[in-house]
């Protein structure tokens, strides 16, 4: 029986960390919105929330959380819920048989009704653009909760993860081998706000948006780019990947299984990066394809850890924007 990890909790300080001002009730859209101080903010709270759930029961009593979802969730669905719950507020779930985005209501109207009943609304959506009209008539917080652009919320649950594992991020090399999706690119921003050097592998044609890498090194990130997954890998202190193919494009699943079968992080690859690195994935995995059952089961994953703090990064999220 493979024995069971414990990653130990943050020393818990008397209070919370001081709040940024500029956090208080706007919109969580992107990393590339958020200067360092406030994303080490964020880490900081989740790490505290983390440790002292009870310090926090009732903060958001008397507060509605709307999840206006166009797609399907485990994590993104089950962590909000429960995370509103358990600061003393409540969530509302509406999918997309209930709203119809765009389809059968308008956008802004949807966003201007939400408004008078809500304190906040999470959204997982097809198409960012979706995202940020809710976001620019929206009058309370908007938070992505997923789009075909950037999913930061995953982004900085995997931070809190790694944070927590290797106990600082400024200098550890994460490397990304697979596609080069919404979740490389929030994780991009992020690596340039907290000194992360980013090491991408992707076949092709595959790379991330040409902006994301623009902008991540205008600001002094260290992101390189390759078609070699080992030497993406070596030596780094996490190697990440990703499903091959979304739900959006499961016309392509045959070309896709086609082109990145080298990228597959397999023992072989995991060996090429060293005997301390970690495993990272944001879940749902298709095993067998981007990853083999004998990386993800192993002591150096931590995919669990990933989902766990979901919950604890977006507890903080809550508490930021709202309380």
């Amino acid at each position: 029986m493979r024995k069971l990890k414990v990653v130990p909790h943050a020393r818990v300080e008397n209070l919370p960390p001081a709040r940024p001002a500029t956090l208080a009730h706007r919109h969580l859209i992107s990393l590339h919105d958020l200067v360092p101080s406030e994303i080490e903010y964020l880490l900081a709270l989740a790490q505290h929330v983390k440790a002292a759930p009870f310090r926090h029961k009732q903060t958001l009593a008397g507060k509605t959380l709307a999840m206006l979802f166009e797609k399907p969730s485990l994590r993104t669905r089950m962590t909000f819920e429960i995370g509103m719950g358990q600061l003393g507020g409540q969530a509302v779930y509406l999918g997309p048989e209930e709203v119809g985005l765009g389809k059968r209501e308008a956008v802004r109207d949807i966003a201007q009704s939400l408004s008078r009943w809500v304190d906040a609304v999470v959204a997982r959506v097809s198409s960012h653009q979706t995202l940020l009209e809710l976001a620019e008539h929206a009058t309370v917080p908007v938070i992505n909760g997923l789009s075909d652009f950037e999913h930061p919320c995953q982004a900085l649950g995997d931070y809190l993860t790694l944070l927590e594992h290797k106990g600082k991020l400024a200098g550890a090399t994460l490397a990304w081998v697979g596609d080069g999706n919404n979740v490389a690119h929030s994780l991009i921003y992020g690596a340039a706000r907290l000194g992360v050097r980013m090491r991408i592998a992707t076949p092709p044609g595959y790379e991330p948006d040409r902006s994301v890498l623009a902008e991540a090194r205008r600001e002094g990130g260290e992101i390189e780019m390759t078609q070699d997954p080992t030497a993406a890998v070596a030596g780094a202190d996490a190697v990440y990947t990703s499903v091959w193919t979304n739900i959006d494009q499961e016309a392509e699943a045959e070309t896709r299984a086609d082109v990145f079968r080298p990228f597959q992080v397999n023992p072989a690859l995991m060996r090429a990066a060293g005997p301390l690195a970690l495993f990272m994935h944001c879940l749902p995995a298709h095993r067998g394809e981007e990853v083999t059952d004998d990386v993800i089961d192993s002591a150096r994953s931590i995919v669990c850890d990933q989902s766990e703090n979901r919950l604890h990064i977006q507890k903080a999220i809550l508490l930021a924007l709202l309380s």
